[in-house]
């Protein structure tokens, strides 16, 4: 982190960037020395709901590039962090509540009597009307299957409920890089980010280190991070789900294409993780005491959430050996809500064919 001599006119400026940027509640934090730094960071009463207002303010100051995303500016005390959102079309019009059903203002259903037929090439695929739970299209979807990093949307949901402070600052510790399988990664040992960069980090760019620190700063620690993982997927009844680790490089995270439907719809409930695993791109900022600074420019996984083509509202991507290609995301087509569940996919190109051969075939679908 590159620390900065905070004079009056620093302080007055920061300030007043803050309030421009319409940011509700941000926390200015400032060192008790005299060679202190500013650093704005996510905390408060409703941490969660800070580090959402934050990176995502919707008021008018927000600028907007020329394909129309969110750009916002974020100053951490080292740089600034500018972040780049696909169109999302939000969760106000589409709660979850307690019966596993979203709320929205639609009414019918996709057409049954001329449905398009839905060709797939990926081993297990699911799609359903989000709003009725009706399903649209079925191949092999009961079966269980390794997930690879779609588990990182369970370990998202865990570490939201938990409550902990999202400006907590989490160092990379060398225990982070190991796992079941060896996995590239641009971060390195004594890297340090808030929780919700972190948060990002695994959502976005699926680092795995990332969610590893993750559950090792969960209250009881690592194994109790497992648990809630598995008591999580209990809860919202997804009876053939295992969770081993949080990144999904254990070829024993399992679960069915239909049991990931409700993984999704859950996590529908979570703004951050709508807002965060759309996003398109983020320059992380990332302190190293030993190492070093960088700024660590990162791109979504997601081809579709990177091309803006399409109305994606949750996306998550992965990949290992035994899983094959994999991705889940929720969608809107013919304004109506829709869940897509692709995996084991032999190739990067059949996953993306199968998921835009869906989307153009719900796109052909009259609403009745």
């Amino acid at each position: 982190m590159r620390h900065l001599s905070l004079t009056k006119q620093q302080l007055v400026a920061a300030l007043i960037s803050m309030s421009l940027g319409g940011v509700a509640q941000a926390a200015l934090t400032i060192n008790g020395n005299p060679e202190a730094s500013a650093r704005v960071s996510w905390g408060g009463a409703d941490s969660l709901s800070e580090a959402r207002n934050i990176m995502y303010s919707k008021s008018s100051t927000v600028s907007r590039a020329n394909n129309g995303s969110s750009i916002k500016k974020v100053d951490n005390g080292y740089g600034t962090t500018n972040i780049t959102n696909a169109s999302s079309y939000g969760s106000s019009n589409n709660r979850f509540n307690a019966n596993n059903r979203y709320n929205t203002t639609y009414n019918g259903s996709f057409g049954s009597s001329d449905m398009i037929p839905i060709s797939t090439d990926s081993r297990s695929v699911t799609v359903i009307d989000a709003e009725t739970g009706e399903s649209i299209y079925e191949k092999d979807a009961d079966r269980a299957r390794p997930m690879a990093s779609i588990t990182k949307v369970m370990t998202a949901m865990v570490v939201l409920d938990s409550g902990l402070d999202m400006r907590e600052e989490l160092i990379l510790e060398p225990e982070d890089f190991i796992g079941p399988k060896r996995a590239s990664s641009r971060l390195k040992s004594g890297d340090r980010l808030n929780r919700a960069e972190m948060l990002l980090m695994s959502l976005m760019k699926s680092e795995n280190p990332a969610a590893k620190s993750l559950a090792r700063n969960y209250p009881g620690g690592y194994d109790a991070f497992m648990r809630a993982m598995n008591r999580k997927a209990q809860e919202l009844g997804m009876t053939s789900a295992f969770f081993g680790d949080p990144t999904g490089l254990d070829k024993r995270n399992v679960a069915s294409a239909n049991d990931l439907v409700k993984m999704v719809r859950a996590a529908g409930n979570y703004d951050v993780i709508r807002r965060f695993s759309t996003t398109k791109s983020y320059d992380f900022y990332v302190a190293n005491y030993a190492r070093g600074n960088r700024t660590y420019s990162a791109n979504n996984t997601s081809s579709l959430v990177r091309s803006g083509n399409y109305p994606i509202g949750i996306s998550k991507t992965g990949f290992i050996n035994e899983a094959g290609r994999c991705v889940v995301m929720e969608t809107r087509v013919n304004n109506r809500p829709a869940i897509i569940v692709i995996l084991g996919a032999n190739s990067s190109a059949t996953r993306w064919g199968d998921a835009k051969n869906i989307l153009n075939s719900l796109a052909s679908r009259r609403t009745v």
